[in-house]
């Protein structure tokens, strides 16, 4: 058992893929390694899936991407509001980078999201737009007015929020990837034939769509709040 415990706590980290000689030695971590093949990954998909689009007559592949953008606009505009067309593309690079950096494991190489490091820069990346959206849309006083909605006693929970939201988007996501990794880990050493395929299809894959879910729409519904039109 201690020799299951030592080898899962070596999978929990974030190994070293390379080291670039340059300053000393950069080191180059797995979680951005396997970044880089889930970005050539969609841009490839990307290029192939849209050399061929028509104004008349699409085929199959445009008809599942127009439904697909389409559905996501909807989504955004219902969470954000009227203002919501600026914040689509980057909601949807998000879940599609999320979404795939979650079931990645199917295929045999280590989540990105397993790394705290890369949760947390995804939460902050989520503040940065959130916030920065707050005040971009009313101004540097309205943002600032904000915080003391509904009523001036709220201002420091409103304030606290601004430390919470990011601390809560990034160990969710986190949690829950790296709570489903240690699951599988767990199942594979106890019983290693059949049955860990079986919960590999939830933990792996339902389990990581629904995380990623949860993160774009906490986003959106964040922004959506900070933009709202006063009434």
């Amino acid at each position: 058992m201690e020799g299951f415990k030592q080898t899962l706590l070596e999978a929990m980290q974030n190994e070293t893929a390379f080291t670039i000689p340059l300053f000393g030695g950069i080191p180059v971590g797995s979680a951005v390694v396997v970044t880089w093949i889930i970005m050539a990954v969609w841009m490839a998909a990307t290029l192939l899936a849209t050399r061929n689009l028509k104004v008349r007559d699409p085929g199959r592949v445009q008809v599942v991407l127009e439904s697909g953008v389409s559905f996501l606009n909807g989504f955004v505009r219902d969470t954000i509001g009227p203002h919501w067309r600026p914040f689509a593309p980057y909601l949807g690079t998000v879940a599609l980078y999320i979404g795939m950096a979650n079931i990645i494991g199917l295929f045999g190489l280590t989540s990105p999201t397993k790394d705290v490091n890369v949760t947390a820069a995804l939460a902050l990346m989520s503040m940065v737009l959130i916030y920065g959206a707050q005040f971009r849309y009313n101004g540097l006083l309205g943002g600032l007015k904000r915080f003391g909605k509904p009523t001036a006693v709220m201002v420091p929970i409103n304030l606290m929020e601004v430390l919470i939201r990011p601390l809560a988007l990034c160990m969710r996501l986190f949690g829950n990837v790296l709570g489903a990794y240690i699951i599988m880990e767990i199942i594979k050493y106890l019983v290693p034939a059949v049955i860990p395929a079986v919960f590999s299809i939830y933990f792996d894959l339902f389990d990581g769509l629904i995380q990623t879910v949860v993160f774009v729409f906490l986003t959106a519904m964040f922004t959506g709040e900070g933009i709202k039109e006063e009434e």
